[in-house]
């Protein structure tokens, strides 16, 4: 199980190239949004920049939560070992899927991002009447509803969720996988221009494509090797 644990961690590291572009324009909203003061300096900036992205993965967790619910209850309706094995590779599946698009060979991952859009669309008057953006509590809440933005690698990551046994355990893939995209977007809301420059590199995003393909295959073996 703690593999489940440490590949959400990889996955949220490597798929930064893809939290740059999904949501480089949202951090730099509430970047400028912030008093020009906190603008002025990077200490000031930080704290709020951790709590969106607290607020964010705040919600990550909540999500994951339901769906290791769900994947237990699942589960109890049929024999543990083959549900839990089809939930892994269906998650490996989902990692494949991903990384292709992040290296740019496939993009099918974005036909499953535009099932999210509808919800986003009603979710976004929320976000707007928290702007702009004054004190570090409703820059948590902004965090809370950006968490639902349409995104593959979350979407991706929830089905890892569905197959990690319980709530708890699916709170905990998540709470895994939005501490790996922490780094990425807490350095691109003070060094927004470099990061994004760097994620636009071709090398960049294969490299990090490659890298996810790889954690979906590992869990595919991990799953076909499961023993009662």
């Amino acid at each position: 199980m703690e593999s489940i644990y440490l590949t959400s961690l990889l996955v949220g590291i490597l798929g930064g190239v893809h939290c740059l572009g999904m949501c480089g324009g949202v951090v730099g909203a509430l970047t400028f949004s912030l008093d020009v003061r906190v603008q002025s300096s990077w200490w000031r900036m930080l704290p709020y920049q951790l709590a969106y992205n607290l607020g964010r993965i705040s919600s990550y967790m909540l999500i994951g939560a339901l769906f290791g619910y769900l994947g237990a209850a699942l589960g109890s309706l049929a024999t543990v070992l083959p549900a839990q094995q089809a939930l892994q590779v269906l998650a490996g599946l989902f990692m494949l899927a991903l990384g292709l698009y992040l290296a740019g060979w496939w993009y099918g991952v974005v036909q499953i991002e535009k099932l999210g859009q509808k919800l986003w669309l009603r979710m976004q008057p929320y976000a707007k009447k928290l702007t702009p953006v004054k004190s570090l509590p409703q820059a948590w809440w902004y965090g809370l509803i950006w968490g639902w933005l349409p995104c593959g690698l979350v979407y991706s990551m929830l089905i890892m969720a569905l197959s990690a046994g319980g709530a708890l355990q699916g709170a905990m893939v998540m709470l895994a996988f939005g501490l790996g995209t922490l780094p990425n977007l807490m350095l691109m809301g003070v060094f927004a221009f470099y990061f994004t420059r760097l994620a636009r590199k071709e090398w960049v995003r294969k490299l990090a494509g490659l890298g996810v393909m790889s954690m979906g295959a590992w869990q595919i073996y991990l799953a076909m090797t499961l023993k009662v």
